[in-house]
């Protein structure tokens, strides 16, 4: 008889060429339903036009890999380095980023035909074991704005009064999730990452951090209970935030989450009714810090909710599945739905501020300013949400926004001390 035929495993770099190919795919897939005009515009300065993302990622890979590893590349545009450089300051002048919805021109036809010509010339070094830790690094940030282009079209989308629809997929309701705690008895715990597999350099070194008892909510505040927040006075109720929370809510007239409106929320589909079971959504710092006061809870520390998903310390802390939960994994609806576990639906905000860790060293090149030059005024959120891309997110993972910020899927679990 024939021996039987044995399909060997893909190596390493067969891999990551193929996480290169499929992610590139998908960021081109999620703008397939966006016209030209839809992906040029700008709704705001923290948000980029969809057909920027698209040419920043691709200016990325035809920066640091294909102009400094490959032989005889030219640039496809000498121009263009110029319009889709982000904020390295290595990397030379900019166009301002509050101007990046001015650009009619390159079209989006043109940046997608970019796409291919820069995907064809990487072919030649996807397996190249010296490249391995950039191509990586390459990979996680074209992940990081495939969500950054699903939040930033919905801002953009929401802008129309005509409320248009990115999909007309809609998502089945919610499963409300049974109240719970996950008690942790505290002691020394080991954070950051590991060493195993990619991390971002804010993610590192790994250290001892000292954590009193304290206990982290199984679940998600949702919508139905943050609509009792509010039927409560919580907007209206200065002993619950802080003062720069306070000011920024008078300011600003804010009363509810960003695209909430009379029992309806916007979403990727257009209008939809709020479901009360889902996790709440598009909260800043202020009002997540606001509401845990008026439950008479907290804010977890990064510190305390990476121990409880790494299942430090014993039956109390289970250990959380990072690819597990709701989020994204092809070109669809993002959606926030529910779930027991720590990962997926939205970012969580917590009380720590985005500082470096204990000896902590960018890395070398232009790269290095991809994180440590953001370590002033910002918080550290947890998690991933419904736009983070499947296997992007892991227990030491370090998101930070400013605490006013709430375009992106941000929501809040609770904690209290022992």
């Amino acid at each position: 008889m024939p021996e039987p035929l044995v399909r060997a495993s893909p190596s390493p770099s067969e891999q990551l060429a193929e996480s290169y190919r499929s992610t590139r795919k998908l960021t081109e897939a999620l703008v397939e339903p966006l016209s030209d005009a839809d992906a040029t515009i700008q709704s705001m300065e923290d948000a980029s036009p969809a057909k920027w993302h698209l040419a920043h990622t691709t200016w990325f890979w035809e920066t640091f890999l294909l102009r400094d590893y490959s032989d005889g590349y030219r640039l496809f545009d000498d121009d263009w380095p110029f319009l889709f450089n982000s904020y390295y300051e290595a990397e030379g002048e900019r166009i301002a980023r509050f101007s990046r919805g001015m650009l009619s021109r390159p079209s989006l036809e043109q940046i997608i035909g970019w796409r291919a010509h820069v995907d064809a010339a990487m072919e030649a070094l996807l397996g190249r074991d010296d490249l391995a830790d950039l191509i990586a690094l390459g990979v996680a940030h074209e992940q990081q704005h495939q969500e950054l282009l699903l939040t930033d079209i919905k801002h953009a989308l929401i802008q129309n009064p005509l409320g248009p629809a990115m999909w007309d997929e809609l998502p089945g309701p919610s499963q409300a999730q049974p109240d719970g705690w996950h008690e942790h008895p505290g002691g020394v715990a080991l954070i950051g990452h590991d060493g195993k597999g990619f991390a971002f350099d804010n993610e590192g070194p790994r250290h001892r951090v000292l954590l009193e008892p304290f206990t982290l909510s199984h679940r998600l505040v949702t919508n139905r209970e943050w609509q009792q927040f509010i039927d409560d006075g919580g907007y209206r109720e200065a002993r619950l935030w802080l003062s720069d929370g306070w000011a920024w809510v008078r300011e600003n007239g804010v009363a509810a989450p960003l695209y909430w409106d009379e029992g309806r929320h916007f979403t990727h589909q257009g209008w939809q009714d709020r479901d009360p079971d889902a996790p709440v959504t598009h909260i800043s710092y202020y009002e997540a810090d606001a509401f845990a006061t008026w439950a008479g809870a907290r804010l977890p520390t990064e510190f305390e909710w990476e121990a409880v998903a790494r299942g430090q310390h014993a039956e109390e802390a289970p250990a959380h599945d990072p690819s597990g939960g709701n989020q994204l994994d092809r070109a669809g609806p993002v959606t926030p739905m529910g779930g027991g576990g720590l990962f997926g639906d939205c970012w969580q905000f917590t009380r720590s501020a985005y500082l470096p860790y204990p000896r902590f060293q960018p890395a070398d090149g232009a790269v290095g300013e991809y994180n440590g030059k953001f370590m002033s005024g910002q918080f550290v959120l947890k998690g991933a949400s419904c736009a983070t891309a499947r296997g992007h997110s892991r227990a030491s993972y370090r998101n930070f926004f400013y605490p006013h910020q709430r375009w992106q899927f941000t929501g809040l679990r609770l904690a209290k001390d022992l």
